[in-house]
């Protein structure tokens, strides 16, 4: 039983590292543009104490000792003992990197014990407990962490004290500074002291080796009441130490209410209830009245009026923390969610198409009841699985600066739209993708400081990455300010390698789309970050597996922008269902522009491809009874759905428009995955199966895509 406890403990310990490596990635990146930002650098060694802490408790000793050495450096940098510089990012960087290796199982390995131990001694020098990096190790690293609990940064477990303070009057010649404990408290948390001066004597009575003064202490902190005790363990005998929690107390205050200062007062024994409501009847200031009146020291107030604050100061962050509050829920666990979902929808459908069928109204009104119900039911499970795409945008920070240094450039990255959300399961498919995309702006796209300066540009480059919802669909745009793409250079060495034939003369946006051919590249030379002509192709056949398009549009001189078009889900789907003799087919309805009613002929019938007149204009359709092989008698009128690929419009031929439909994707398995045209199917209503049609690939493999569509 324990073993399957340690081991779940443990593996939510490798997702929490996994996370706050990512976290502590993206922190540094900005750290290193604003060093003096203290925020961030508390951020740092939040990441990195985390990271001791929770090692130690699970087990994970290397890593807590190693985070452990980072952390002690980073606590000079929070008390300015040492400057943010960008050596300390690298060696940061670089430990970073060790930390995700030792989790993936390789800390053990000697090449990586071996490049730890230059990162401990170079934070050693940095940390100034050796000279030079010359100097050997004076101590291998601690097998342990020195904490082995970790402070909690929750404000759940934060707790509220309230602390008497009276030392005994001899306390300094047992040589001990009241202060100093003091200063352990407020390293302990929130800490707000209120001294009571009132029982110092005159100056004729004073012995100046006794302590006269007093104080009173609120402080909020994760620790508990043993800690506060261990603190005035050496003085507990001769002095009056009262430590009270008021943590329940918090939970009796009323919604939006503070607890009242005379209330306090009475707990503490200033005042009593009677004397309270005596007061009250005055309209005035409760303090106030209480010092005038002699019944209450200035500081008894203070202090009081510093617990109340403490208090609300409390409460709010802990109603804030309840609203946004999460639990982490297993990405199967969501994807069995949506898949049970899609049933549902598929049955409701099949309920309502019965109760029209049965022309009963009763029927018919919880028909719709139940498919209002599931319409929210499919949006919030939908929406479970949609994260936003900053996180994949911030790990890009990380590369942008290590490539930028190999290749002796000055690069920036500026990112727009990273609250915008797409289904999980396809942001984990964009990531390679647009590190292609990325390292070709970087190696081909950005000149060098130099070169840039010499063309009017600043000396540093930039990459620019956004996110945009547009309909169904979420554009990604890749863009940089560098030299762009010269349209004859890549039309020559398209010719040369044979991808196109000589002579041809394509448009300039046919001559971009070359970058995307296999083996093709720009690069005058091989370098270790590109130029064998591998990862464009990749690009655009993980994008068009995505269901998207990619477009690229470039200006020599000014840089070049790539924008690829991803559906927000690949799950469920609006369609629009057609029929073709006796066969259903969805078409997704982010790609229609419209549907027409015509006339055909037969000689227009007995085509694949033709094109017909819409308002003056002409546009080519496809004929998909003849192009699926569908045979049986034809409607009177036929029905051509208008749809937009690639900003081009193409019609669809069909039979018959049936309408709207709310489609659950289904696979067709491995024996079916390569059908051109096809990208799923779905269940209807009466338990048919309809396909999905991949409009852009049935454009794409038509004979449309010859001479008939320039």
């Amino acid at each position: 039983m324990n073993d399957v406890y340690n081991e779940k403990m443990q593996a939510a310990f490798y997702e929490e590292a996994e996370e706050i490596l990512l976290e502590l990635e993206t922190t540094l990146m900005e750290l290193e543009k604003n060093p003096q930002n203290m925020e961030v650098i508390n951020q740092v060694f939040r990441a990195l104490h985390t990271l001791k802490g929770s090692g130690s408790m699970f087990g994970f000793d290397g890593i807590a000792a190693f985070a452990h050495e980072i952390e002690s450096v980073f606590d000079f940098v929070r008390n300015d003992k040492l400057p943010v510089t960008s050596f300390l990012i690298d060696i940061t960087l670089a430990a970073r990197d060790s930390i995700s290796r030792m989790l993936a199982g390789d800390e053990d390995s000697d090449e990586l014990i071996k490049q730890n131990e230059e990162i401990i001694k170079k934070l050693k020098v940095l940390a100034g407990k050796v000279k030079s990096p010359e100097v050997l190790l004076s101590e291998s690293a601690p097998k342990k962490a020195v904490e082995k609990e970790t402070p909690s940064e929750n404000v759940q477990s934060l707790s509220i004290f309230r602390i008497r303070f009276k030392p005994g009057a001899e306390v300094f010649l047992h040589g001990t500074n009241p202060l100093n404990l003091l200063d352990e408290l407020k390293e302990m948390g929130d800490c707000h002291i209120t001294a009571h001066p009132q029982d110092i004597p005159k100056f004729e009575n004073m012995n100046p080796e006794y302590c006269y003064v007093s104080w009173d202490i609120i402080l909020s902190t994760d620790k508990g009441i043993n800690a506060i005790k261990d603190i005035f363990i050496f003085v507990e005998d001769e002095s009056e130490i009262k430590i009270e929690i008021i943590e329940d107390e918090i939970e009796l205050i009323d919604e939006g209410a503070s607890k009242k200062l005379g209330e306090i007062l009475i707990e503490r024994g200033v005042i009593d209830e009677s004397t309270l409501k005596n007061f009250l009847i005055r309209q005035e200031p409760i303090g106030k009245m209480l010092t005038k009146a002699g019944l209450a020291d200035k500081t008894e107030i203070d202090s009081a009026l510093a617990e109340q604050s403490q208090i609300k100061k409390v409460k709010e962050s802990r109603e804030k923390l309840q609203k946004k509050s999460s639990i982490r829920v297993g990405s199967d666990k969501l994807d069995n969610l949506v898949n049970i979902v899609g049933e549902l929808v598929t049955v409701q459908a099949g309920f309502s198409q019965k109760a029209l069928d049965n022309n009963n109204i009763e029927f018919q009104s919880l028909a719709e009841e139940l498919e209002r119900i599931t319409s929210t039911l499919r949006d919030l499970s939908m929406s479970l699985r949609m994260v936003p795409i900053g996180t994949t945008f911030s790990r890009f920070k990380r590369l942008i600066r290590d490539l930028s240094q190999q290749l002796g450039k000055k690069i920036e990255l500026v990112t727009e739209g990273g609250e915008t959300q797409l289904d999980a399961t396809i942001i984990e498919h964009l990531s390679e993708p647009l590190v292609h995309l990325i390292r070709n702006s970087i190696d081909h796209g950005i000149e060098k400081p130099g070169k840039r300066e010499k063309a009017g540009k600043s000396p540093t480059g930039t990459i620019y990455l956004s996110a945009i919802h547009s309909g169904a669909y979420v554009l990604i745009q890749v863009r940089d300010d560098g030299a762009g793409l010269d349209s004859g250079e890549l039309l020559d060495k398209a010719v040369k390698n044979g991808i196109i034939p000589s002579g041809s003369i394509p448009t300039e946006k046919e001559i971009f789309k070359l970058i995307f051919a296999p083996g093709f590249s720009t690069a005058k030379e091989v370098t270790g970050v590109s130029g064998r002509g591998v990862g464009m192709d990749v690009v655009k056949r993980t994008i068009e597996e995505l269901g998207g398009t990619i477009e690229i549009v470039s200006k020599r001189g000014n840089g070049t922008l790539i924008t690829l078009k991803i559906p927000l889900t690949l799950a469920i789907i609006r369609g629009l269902l057609v029929r073709i003799g006796n066969e259903h087919y969805i078409i997704p309805l982010a790609s229609v522009e419209e549907c027409i009613e015509i006339q055909m002929t037969d000689d227009d019938r007995g085509r694949d491809t033709s094109q017909f007149n819409v308002r003056g204009d002409l546009i080519p359709y496809l004929n998909l009874r003849k192009i699926f092989s569908i045979n049986g008698q034809t409607s009177d009128i036929d029905h051509i759905v208008i749809i937009n690929s690639e900003n081009r419009k193409t019609g669809l031929l069909v039979d018959e428009v049936i309408g709207e439909q709310q489609t659950v994707v289904k696979n067709l398995g491995i024996v079916y995955k390569d059908v051109e045209g096809i990208s799923g199917a779905t269940i209807l209503g009466d338990g048919t199966v309809a396909l999905i049609l991949d409009t852009l690939k049935l454009v794409k493999s038509s004979e449309l895509i010859g001479e008939d569509i320039q």
